[in-house]
């Protein structure tokens, strides 16, 4: 069962006797095309790593084992472990982890670098998760994950934009998004009361510095309203000497200002 149709999901969920839970964000892919198509985009195959997280039913975790790439997923709700070995038990290259994934320390957990990560991630974890692990576990190089349709836009968003803010610039220090696919409500079980969307994260680089300009990207996004030289004074000693070291107007917003501008900000404050 390489991509579940919604009837086989249902039975499937039916005969072990579990049920999707809202508490932990659950919504199960049923839509065979968006799962090759998921697949497809991530372009995962033979000789590849791929860490999945909230596997659910493990439609999506056939079809990437499928291809030929080796999948480690993590799924925190223990109900579904039964399903899961149906499924994906008898692959080879297919290692479920029963697991709170937001409680993984994955620095630790994945071997080597090059990992990607593939996942319709549950609404309740997937902001989060993505920027710590871009932050924190270079080992993963590339994202292509199903997130609320909002949240990828805040990923991929530019400066200026109304989404524009600290997702877009913790992705931007790191690398770069973009929004792959839009994916409507009813390919879910249960059907989701918003869009969601499949977004490519792409990490280019862990410069010197990028957790000094989040953290200053922060403060100036706490104060959006007001000129950088006021939003950052609580953080920077001469907010408006070190942005002009930077070569960045102090009356700017933050907003304003690409992530690369949130670097050059933290370098020329620590000299």
């Amino acid at each position: 069962m390489t991509a579940q149709i919604r009837s086989q999901m249902i039975d499937l969920l039916a005969r072990h006797g579990v049920n999707p839970r809202k508490d932990l964000g659950q919504h199960f892919l049923a839509d065979p095309n968006i799962t090759r198509k998921i697949v497809s985009v991530a372009g995962v195959g033979p000789g590849d790593r791929v860490v999945e997280v909230g596997p659910g039913t493990g439609t999506l975790t056939a079809a990437l084992a499928a291809s030929g790439a080796t999948v480690v997923c993590y799924e925190v709700d223990s109900a579904l472990a039964p399903v899961l070995e149906e499924v994906v038990g008898a692959l080879p290259n297919v290692e479920v982890r029963i697991e709170d994934a937001t409680r993984v320390d994955f620095a630790e957990a994945l071997d080597g670098n090059g990992w990607v990560m593939v996942a319709n991630l549950p609404y309740n974890v997937g902001t989060p998760l993505v920027l710590d692990l871009l932050r924190h576990v270079p080992a993963i190089v590339r994202m292509v994950v199903m997130v609320q349709l909002e949240v990828a836009r805040r990923l991929a968003s530019p400066p200026g934009h109304k989404d524009y803010g600290i997702p877009s610039v913790v992705v931007g220090v790191h690398g770069s998004a973009r929004v792959a696919f839009k994916v409507p409500p009813q390919v879910f079980i249960p059907a989701p009361n918003v869009e969601s969307a499949v977004v490519i994260v792409e990490r280019t680089r862990s410069p010197r510095g990028a957790e000094r300009a989040i953290q200053l990207a922060g403060a100036a996004f706490g104060q959006r309203r007001k000129m950088l030289r006021r939003s950052l004074s609580g953080v920077i000693e001469d907010p408006v000497a070190v942005l002009e070291a930077a070569g960045i107007d102090p009356t700017a917003r933050a907003e304003q200002l690409p992530p690369d501008a949130y670097l050059r900000i933290a370098e020329a404050e620590s000299g």
